[in-house]
């Protein structure tokens, strides 16, 4: 009886510690902070109203050993405002102890406008895609910070230098044809419907009949 109460008051300190530190290294415990930001149009910086932002929560776990897989814990969407913010609430959850926490990716999308961080948006100023982002929208929304970045995100060995970044302003391009928007508005998480993503869905479902494939 004894051990199990201490064993109880290990764990119960460790979830607590993690919960208080607002991070995802307690054990067990997976915890991310609000998310905000500002979406505009890379071409005129007007605020776009009603993009749709998803933030995707993933764990890497071990399921046979020594191999480890990816997996998608949960995910929550926002739409930004006529002033083209949005805002993510803060996330925890508990995890299983073969597992531990991987940074947060997020997938914005209009209609008519490129998706992000998919085709013609590239992470900005050669962000990582996976390690970067969650800062990138975790700090102070139109703040300019330098920080490293490498020079091409896409090859292997690229450079890094020092950058000014305007942290959680994204600018999404306006797109002119059929094609262009057609594949931007391949976007979607495996395994996820219109029951958990409805604002998504229903982004891309206007499209597609705008565009006539509905």
């Amino acid at each position: 009886m004894r051990n199990i109460f201490l064993l109880a008051l290990i764990i119960g300190s460790m979830f607590v510690n993690g919960v208080t530190k607002g991070y995802a290294g307690g054990w067990l415990v997976y915890s991310k902070p609000e998310f905000k930001g500002k979406v505009i149009d890379a071409e005129t910086k007007e605020p776009i109203e009603g993009a749709v932002v998803v933030a995707v929560y993933s764990k890497q776990a071990i399921r046979v050993a020594p191999e480890s897989v990816g997996i998608t814990i949960d995910v929550k969407e926002s739409l930004a405002d006529k002033d083209g913010n949005f805002r993510i609430p803060s996330y925890i959850t508990i995890i299983d102890p073969f597992a531990w926490s991987k940074p947060v990716t997020f997938i914005i999308f209009k209609p008519g406008y490129g998706s992000f961080p998919d085709w013609r948006v590239r992470p900005p100023k050669g962000m990582s895609m996976e390690i970067t982002f969650e800062k990138f929208f975790s700090g102070e929304v139109g703040v300019e910070k330098e920080v490293w970045v490498t020079t091409d995100p896409w090859k292997i060995g690229s450079e890094s230098k020092k950058e000014k970044v305007v942290f959680g302003v994204v600018e999404l391009p306006k797109l002119k044809t059929r094609d262009e928007r057609w594949k931007a508005s391949m976007v979607g998480i495996t395994g996820y419907t219109s029951k958990e993503l409805p604002l998504l869905y229903k982004a891309r479902d206007e499209e597609d009949k705008t565009l006539g494939i509905k």
